[in-house]
């Protein structure tokens, strides 16, 4: 058995893991934003914020990951997942098939077996075009959500419709809004169990990813807050976060993206007048999101305080990537008349510009495996398990969503099989959390590794090296001097450099990044 032995059956605690789709880094009020979290917020207040967490910078590989310990790759979500048009993603070798395959097991398959009740609600992304790549089929007693990457948030359908445990159903009401009934059912399904047991709940929203759809009256407390402009708001969050020791200053704030291949972002002054309040609109909308993912957090909250379960409740709240600068224009592309158009399940969003505000202080944005891509913040708030006097802290640890894991596996005293159903299971790739929990502080690995789509990462102690396939080059930071990756240094350190570099190749043969398969996916080596 791995675990908290000491702690009889009845007392493990339950788990819950919130995750939003493309919020930044600096978006919420306690890691420096300008929208209103006080929910998020006073979790933190009462638990701890992480200041080095990170995902795989896409959210089908960070799910991959953060459901199995194990890399996007081991799973067999290295490029792309299923989606509705077809069967998509399978590239024909076992890293590339477009769904998670049988040699990991699930959170929910690994916790059921120890006596958790299993639920989710809100986005699965893992697999979709066989009933056994579903959720139920994946070890979750109950599940409500969408099993696509995004849909209507108003009135979502076929081919991007809603599942109901196995079932295809319809939106309820006539002011149905996915954030507000993923909260719901996750509630009635910890209201409906009916003994004592710990739970897990998986709540995954898909706020604030495209298409931007917002309630109107969230909509209105934002309008007219961001017509001060980009550049502004993201010197003030940078000013916040340095106050409240997010960031370092040392590191100084990243430019905005001016010129670069893909991505660009003009000086707010050079926008027309119509463009500053067609993009104040956008921001406000993309705001009111975040804001209602914090308004239903209150709501399940509430709910835990009237069960008696929220004091021995371990809550986790992330994003799965850095900000999301689709369709990389500074405009935010696509017309205004798709915003809010409950038809609409496309992608219509912010811009780059607002996306580089997001991931204050941070270079570039979702996909890329720089800072920008990879950072999430990280909540964490467990009164039976945090000790008061680590309350409102930062825990400058590193850590990875490959460590939740193996984190609830200690919590409770659950086994992690080296064979699941005749099947060989990858061993774990994370490492537990538990310690840091209980003092703030842990023997962190030396090593992380990424790769998504040819963009590629490693990261030893305070050094990382990251590739950008645009430019096919290495290039070498020290992250406690520069974790705004300004300050190239791979020709100062060339041997640490290439020694990095063929680190980042072991783990990568290791892990199935290679071989890729289909030929028009092949990146340059």
């Amino acid at each position: 058995m791995i675990g908290l032995l000491s702690l009889a059956a009845d007392d493990r605690p339950n788990i819950i893991l919130i995750m939003v789709d493309d919020m930044g880094f600096s978006d919420i009020g306690c890691y420096g934003g300008e929208i209103q979290t006080p929910n998020i917020d006073a979790l933190a207040d009462n638990g701890v914020r992480f200041t080095q967490f990170y995902n795989n910078g896409r959210c089908y590989p960070t799910r991959a990951s953060l459901m199995t310990g194990l890399t996007q790759h081991q799973t067999g979500l290295g490029g792309a997942t299923n989606a509705p048009p077809g069967p998509t993603g399978d590239y024909g070798v076992y890293g590339y098939r477009g769904y998670i395959n049988r040699n990991c097991l699930t959170l929910a398959e690994a916790l059921k077996p120890a006596g958790y009740h299993t639920y989710m609600t809100g986005k699965w992304h893992l697999g979709y075009h066989a009933k056994q790549r579903w959720p139920l089929q994946r070890g979750f007693d109950k599940f409500y959500g969408i099993l696509s990457g995004a849909s209507s948030f108003f009135n979502p359908r076929p081919p991007r419709g809603l599942t109901y445990m196995n079932a295809q159903v319809k939106p309820e009401g006539a002011n149905y809004y996915t954030t507000d009934a993923f909260t719901d059912y996750a509630i009635q399904f910890v209201e409906e169990q009916e003994d004592d047991a710990p739970f897990f709940l998986y709540l995954a929203y898909t706020a604030p990813h495209w298409p931007l759809h917002a309630m109107e009256e969230d909509i209105e407390q934002y309008r007219g807050q961001y017509l001060e402009g980009w550049d502004i708001i993201r010197e003030r969050r940078w000013n916040r976060m340095v106050e409240m020791g997010l960031v370092d200053p040392k590191w100084g704030l990243s430019p905005r993206p001016r010129g670069d291949q893909e991505v660009d972002a003009r000086p707010w002054a050079e926008l027309t007048e119509a463009q500053k309040e067609e993009l104040d609109y956008r921001m406000a909308v993309y705001a009111a999101m975040v804001h209602r993912v914090d308004v239903n957090i209150g709501k399940l909250v509430q709910s835990l305080k009237r069960l008696d379960k929220f004091d021995n409740t371990l809550i986790l709240f992330l994003s799965d990537n850095g900000a999301c600068a689709e369709m990389y224009d500074d405009l935010g592309s696509k017309s205004r008349d798709l915003i809010n158009d409950p038809n609409y399940s496309g992608a219509v969003s912010y811009g780059t510009a607002w996306a580089n505000v997001g991931n204050t202080p941070f270079r570039l944005f979702k996909v890329w495996q720089h800072e920008g891509g990879i950072s999430t913040p990280l909540v964490a708030h467990w009164p039976s398990g945090i000790p008061e006097s680590l309350n409102g802290g930062l825990i400058s640890e590193r850590g990875h969503v490959v460590d939740f894991m193996p984190t609830f596996l200690e919590m409770a005293g659950a086994e992690y099989p080296a064979q699941h159903e005749g099947k060989y299971i990858h061993p774990l790739e994370g490492q537990s959390l538990v310690e840091v929990f209980k003092t703030g502080k842990r023997n962190t690995r030396d090593w992380m590794f990424w790769e998504h789509v040819g963009h590629r990462a490693a990261r030893y102690k305070e050094w990382k090296i990251t590739y950008d396939k645009r430019y096919q080059t290495w290039e070498l930071y020290n992250m406690e001097k520069d974790r705004t990756e300004m300050h190239n240094l791979a020709e100062q350190y060339p041997e640490l450099t290439q020694d990095m570099i063929e680190a980042w190749e072991a783990w990568a043969h290791r892990s199935h990044v290679f071989p890729r398969g289909r030929r028009d996916f092949q990146v340059a080596r």
